[in-house]
């Protein structure tokens, strides 16, 4: 699969004729070189849609089928180094700890920090619109990024530059802490922004009552924002915050794109 989507990429090089400043300032935030040969590849990685306006650029040339690619090999990455890191860990627990990594916040917190948002190839019309800020498209941008590192540089080579990322910039036994603490994450969150801390109610109760099951929800600012269930109220508190937090994150991914 590897030499197919080279020579496909390979195919289409002289479609590229952008100027190799754009290519060097890439080279200093990635760390290494970029061989002529491979220019084309991450050209296209940095290539947003809003560029096939005005320009002789098809949907297929911008960074969204790399960005694909790159989500599949993220993934499998971050699966293969959590899952050495944590050798008794649970299922449960690594998929819950994959999910806070690879999520579109720390995703993007990685390309700011390698600054690759300052040589994203914007369109004319939606320049200015905050589209090198938002976090959905710089989450988007990473993962096209690790896609081209992986087709020009192979899975190893992906990986230790993933890791590095990781290590350098995320604190991961932070993230590990959170993992299943979803009541002490979702406090933080509203924290950050200033907003008052949840409440718990108690909705419903049913069965008997040695095994009840506890439906609570949880109120942001006196508003209902989501339900959990579970055995015991500290479950049920636990999905319902898990629910919250992943609601506040959408709406933030969404406020972010525009």
């Amino acid at each position: 699969m590897l030499g197919r989507l080279k020579k496909w990429f390979a195919s289409s090089e002289g479609q590229f004729h952008e100027s190799s400043s754009r290519i060097s300032k890439l080279e200093s935030y990635l760390g290494f070189s970029i061989p002529d040969e491979h220019r084309g590849v991450y050209l296209r990685a940095l290539r947003h849609r809003s560029i096939i306006d005005g320009k002789k650029v098809q949907p297929h040339e911008t960074y969204e089928r790399l960005e694909f690619l790159g989500d599949a090999v993220l993934d499998l990455i971050v699966t293969e180094i959590i899952f050495e890191r944590y050798p008794v860990a649970n299922e449960g627990f690594l998929t819950k700890l994959r999910a806070k990594i690879v999520r579109g916040k720390t995703l993007a917190h990685l390309a700011k920090k390698m600054k690759i948002n300052e040589v994203m190839e914007i369109g004319e019309r939606a320049s200015g619109q905050g589209i090198d800020v938002s976090k959905s498209v710089l989450a988007d941008l990473f993962e096209a990024i690790v896609a081209a590192v992986y087709l020009t540089k192979g899975y190893q080579f992906a990986y230790s530059f993933v890791e590095e990322l990781l290590m350098t910039h995320i604190d991961l036994e932070s993230i590990e802490r959170k993992a299943d603490n979803y009541k002490s994450t979702l406090m933080e969150y509203l924290q950050g922004l200033n907003q008052p801390l949840p409440e718990y109610k108690v909705i419903d109760e049913e069965g008997p009552a040695h095994d009840k099951i506890f439906t609570v929800g949880v109120y942001l600012s006196g508003t209902f924002e989501s339900q959990g269930k579970g055995k015991s109220k500290k479950e049920a508190e636990q999905m319902a915050a898990e629910i919250a937090l992943q609601n506040l994150r959408d709406r933030e991914d969404r406020e972010g794109s525009v």
